[in-house]
């Protein structure tokens, strides 16, 4: 029997040969190209492993058409390169179109961030001339993409109150071919009746979108409302752990077409070691958003009460205005709402909000920290723009809520000594 050379162990696939038949020398270019790439034993590991790629390969030509012509057309775990998908993103849309989809036929795509998860959408629905009902109460990036690049592209969009409900009929014009909806509001948290939205734009022929940022992915079942599209930020609550950039778009399977030919258009993708963290948050996120609830309804209640605030807006407090539209259609809160001071300067917003111990000063939220910051919505409202006097939001993180009372309370003491 003959014994395997010194640098290959037995079972180890043969050193390439060089093109004369002899194997390639030791350490030659060849062998760091091909060395280890042969390896197929298949290990069971909780968590599927991480594929990181660009190129796909093919045994043959045939199959690399036949694979082109899959990935083109949108099916189901098709690819002929990383832009349409690999196993570790597979596998994480497949999630996101299970858990945001339940009960529905949905497809989802990733996006590298929430907000290329709003504008492609738009994007890939719209065309010159049509017309885009909007709530005034969106997140404000999505707001300003509506007002220049697309205004641009030639697709003109109107804001609509929030609160508006069935009367959006009245809006909706021969060319209108999104209504485009976030709830509960972004920094006002407006709760907006969707069910009976989506039945006139169904009515209509309208395709409807939802921001599901706030609620989503325990709370909010947006397909049960009759959302055609629900965008998520998997930045925040999906990720839980503020360490990388991504969103979703979950569409009813009719709308996918538009979407995913938008997106190869575009060579929107994301790689497989963020797909990976998306995948490992999602699956703490119902323990996560019990625990945000819990602690941001401990303060917000806190707070109700303090003498240097005007009004709580949390949906789940029986005093917001929307508060019976929330318990009808959620199934509970996160973490994320705004107070309303009864007065501050600047100064006093700052000495609110900085040198605090828990409530750090950022703008995103969702992760595992809290968050303050202070709402600068003077330009983000038309319909019905803000009168209330200053308003502050807070992201209560999984902090004890005994020491983020502790936290705000010396933030309001700071406050009044800079008055």
């Amino acid at each position: 029997m003959s014994t395997p050379p010194a640098d290959r162990p037995t079972g180890a696939p043969a050193a390439p040969a060089s093109s004369s038949g002899a194997p390639a020398a030791p350490y030659s270019s060849t062998r760091l190209v091909d060395a280890g790439r042969h390896f197929d034993r298949k290990v069971a590991t909780v968590n599927l492993p991480v594929v990181r790629a660009s190129s796909v390969l093919f045994e043959t030509l045939a199959d690399a058409d036949a694979e082109g012509a899959a990935a083109m057309a949108g099916e189901r775990h098709r690819t002929t390169y990383a832009t349409s998908g690999t196993p570790t993103t597979m596998a994480l849309t497949d999630a996101l179109a299970e858990i945001e989809g339940a009960g529905h036929d949905c497809r989802a795509a990733v996006m590298p961030s929430g907000l290329a998860a709003i504008s492609v959408p738009l994007l890939a629905y719209c065309s010159p001339g049509d017309h885009v009902l909007m709530s005034d109460s969106v997140y404000g990036p999505a707001r300003v993409f509506a007002s220049t690049l697309f205004a641009r592209f030639g697709v003109a969009t109107e804001f609509f109150e929030p609160t508006i409900g069935a009367g959006i009929g009245a809006l909706v014009k021969p060319n209108t071919k999104v209504i485009y909806l976030e709830s509960p509001g972004s920094y006002t948290f407006e709760i907006q009746d969707v069910p009976a939205i989506c039945r006139v734009a169904r009515a209509r022929g309208v395709l409807t979108m939802i921001d599901n940022a706030w609620a989503s992915p325990a709370f909010a079942r947006p397909f049960d409302w009759g959302i055609d599209v629900s965008l998520l930020p998997l930045t925040k609550y999906w990720g839980g752990h503020a360490d990388f950039l991504m969103g979703a778009a979950v569409v009813r399977t009719e709308h996918w077409p538009k979407l995913w030919q938008a997106i190869r258009q575009l060579g929107v993708c994301v790689g497989g070691d963020d797909a990976f963290l998306a995948l490992r948050g999602l699956r703490t996120a119902e323990v996560r958003m019990r625990r945000h609830e819990a602690t941001a309804l401990e303060v917000a209640r806190w707070l109700e009460g303090r003498p240097e605030v005007a009004r709580v807006l949390h949906p789940a407090l029986p005093s917001h205005p929307q508060h019976a539209l929330w318990e009808r259609d959620f199934s509970g809160s996160s973490g994320l709402f705004s107070f309303e001071l009864k007065a501050a300067t600047q100064a006093q917003l700052a000495a609110l909000c900085e040198r605090r111990r828990f409530f750090r000063i950022g703008y995103s939220w969702g992760g595992f920290e809290s968050l303050i910051m202070p709402a600068k919505i003077g330009t983000l409202r038309t319909v019905k723009p803000w009168t209330g006097g200053p308003l502050v939001r807070l992201h209560c993180g999984l902090e004890d809520a005994a020491d983020l009372i502790a936290d705000l309370g010396e933030g309001l003491a700071a406050m009044a000594r800079a008055g």
